[in-house]
């Protein structure tokens, strides 16, 4: 096998075990044995994810604490304030939470966050929430570490739980309820739901305990409604799709492709996704959530909220109308910072002698920080490095981090926080506001913790892919097969496969960037999709070895089996 990439060895019985117990394409076989799922049961439980699986929320902390005073709350008809953080797992949080009290007779004062007024639940939101007549606050993606709020509320006896899954800090909370998976004493076996996740327990268990105390509304109303909401924060938020995720998510994917929500209807119409179509995970990450987000990033949130809240389709529309034009202004902002943030990317490698630093900090004065974010992903995507994106307004900067497999960003910022001002998120993502001044000593400072980490990580044994198949190997029923692994993405990857020695007959350039290729290999053809590697065009008739992801193409009716390029190489000489 070339040295580019790497095939763990697997047990050839264990693949023969599952290709006739469970009816599965050798192709899918492989895949799940080389993840670790070579028992027939334990593959059985990964390709047919139920809801009817998912554990218990006992052991989940103040979870009983936030119930009892939300019982309270509904029964009493106290108004009850909801504030979600901007981003789409922010914002759908509140929208379960609002939809869901208010399905069990509450009331309901719902709110988002907007970036100009800052990180997380700031007092000029708590102000809001009082003088709406708030008896009782719920914060969502947020409030883990906003004490001072949380506090001056407690002050007017406005108690607050707290539903976040971002790290806590040391130190005493002072919010009546903190329902956050990283607590010390939390013992919810999975560690990995979004706080949208998070909100559909609370609401499902107080909907439980309500029935048990006879409301009728209860008794009629159903949970799972909500699940398209939680699939698209989970999705949207890079959070893993295993364990209970997985089975939220798939649920939750069924219930957006009803598309029953005039809101998720009206922003598939907006997206130009076909009507008969299943939403996707892919569909969530590249046309809902920018769009959803993007309310976010240039100003107010509130707009989402609104929008996923929507009780007519004439109204969800208009507002689907109004987020896709915001979305395409993020677009244009996004593309001038991406530009120079290359640039500066240039500029350090230059000075590194033509090595690209084991992390990359760039900032620069008036970069807007609601696309830093983005830009700190497409960094990461280009150079494999993780990445840090400031947006500088005078001296103060507020940036944004996205990370590589294995380089854990909060314990990174952590391990530089005496040049920050403020610092949170979790290990994939993450935020901070630092002074112009500490700049450089910062970028020194987080370059050295990830060229240890980038020193003692084992990633030098190539590209690691899930098999090796022949052009032959790619048929309808063989995607299709390989399809029952999703929903993917983080912690289940869409299945990497290499291919060896195929010839590219022709390819040509779509869509400005993008190649399209038509390959054959010992008599079969077949046609490729290349993204954004238009520079990579080959001659015809060269040989390549390619590693790539098979996929059902869904168009207009039909359905095709499609390769889509990741990686192309010229074959290395035997």
């Amino acid at each position: 096998m070339v040295s580019r990439w790497q095939i763990p060895r697997i047990d050839d019985g264990q693949v023969d075990a599952l290709c006739r117990q469970l009816g599965l394409r050798r192709l899918t076989a492989e895949v799940l044995v080389r993840r670790g799922m070579g028992e027939p049961e334990h593959a059985h439980k990964f390709l047919t994810p139920r809801l009817a699986d998912l554990r218990s929320p006992k052991g989940i902390a103040d979870l009983d604490r936030a119930l009892e005073r939300l019982v309270q709350a509904v029964g009493e008809r106290e108004t009850v304030g909801v504030f979600g953080d901007y981003d789409v797992d922010g914002v759908t949080s509140a929208a379960v939470l609002t939809s869901g009290l208010r399905a069990l007779g509450g009331v309901v004062e719902a709110r988002c966050a907007s970036r100009s007024g800052g990180y997380g639940f700031t007092l000029a939101a708590a102000e809001r929430f009082v003088a709406a007549g708030c008896t009782l606050v719920i914060t969502a993606d947020c409030g883990t570490s906003d004490h001072a709020s949380i506090g001056w509320l407690r002050e007017r006896g406005v108690p607050v739980v707290v539903i976040d899954h971002h790290q806590v800090p040391r130190g005493d909370h002072v919010a009546l309820a903190l329902v956050n998976p990283h607590r010390d004493d939390d013992r919810f076996a999975f560690k990995g739901l979004a706080s949208c996740g998070l909100a559909f327990y609370l609401v499902g268990a107080l909907r439980t305990r309500l029935k048990q105390l006879g409301n009728p509304r209860a008794a009629a109303w159903d949970p799972r409604e909500l699940l398209d909401l939680v699939a698209l924060g989970t999705v949207a938020d890079v959070m893993p799709l295993t364990h209970e995720n997985r089975a939220l998510v798939a649920a939750g994917l069924r219930t957006l492709s009803t598309r029953r929500r005039p809101g998720v209807a009206a922003l598939a119409q907006v997206s130009a996704m076909e009507a008969d179509r299943d939403v996707t995970a892919v569909d969530i990450g590249f046309r809902l959530a920018p769009r959803l987000n993007a309310a976010g990033r240039l100003g107010d949130a509130q707009l989402a909220l609104d929008l996923l809240l929507a009780p007519d389709a004439e109204r969800a529309l208009r507002l689907a109308q109004a987020l896709d034009e915001q979305n395409r202004r993020r677009q244009e902002i996004q593309e001038a910072v991406l530009a120079a943030a290359d640039a500066e990317v240039a500029a350090l490698v230059r000075d590194a002698g033509g090595q690209v630093p084991a992390a990359l900090v760039v900032g620069d004065e008036g970069w807007h920080h609601g696309v830093v974010g983005i830009v700190a992903a497409k960094l990461v995507d280009r150079y494999a490095r993780p990445s840090l994106v400031i947006g500088f307004e005078g001296e103060r900067g507020r940036g944004s981090a996205r990370t590589v497999p294995g380089f854990n960003l909060y314990r990174a910022l952590a391990d530089t926080a005496g040049h920050l001002e403020v610092f949170g998120g979790h290990a994939a993502a993450a935020g901070l506001t630092i002074r112009r001044a500490e700049l450089e000593a910062f970028r020194a400072a987080f370059v050295g913790v990830a060229r240890v980490w980038q020193e003692h990580s084992e990633d030098n044994a190539g590209i690691e892919v899930d098999a090796v198949v022949q052009l032959a190997d790619l048929d309808l029923a063989g995607a299709e097969d390989l399809a029952r692994l999703a929903p993917f993405g983080c912690g289940n990857a869409e299945p990497l496969l290499a291919l060896c020695r195929v010839t590219a007959s022709s390819s040509r350039v779509v869509g400005g960037s993008h190649l399209q290729l038509t390959l054959s290999q010992e008599g079969v053809v077949s046609d490729a999709i290349a993204f954004g590697m238009a520079e990579q065009a080959p001659a015809p008739g060269v040989r390549l070895d390619l590693l790539g992801c098979f996929e059902v193409n869904a168009f207009r009716g039909s359905r095709r089996p499609r390769l889509r390029v990741k990686h192309i190489f010229e074959p290395e000489v035997d």
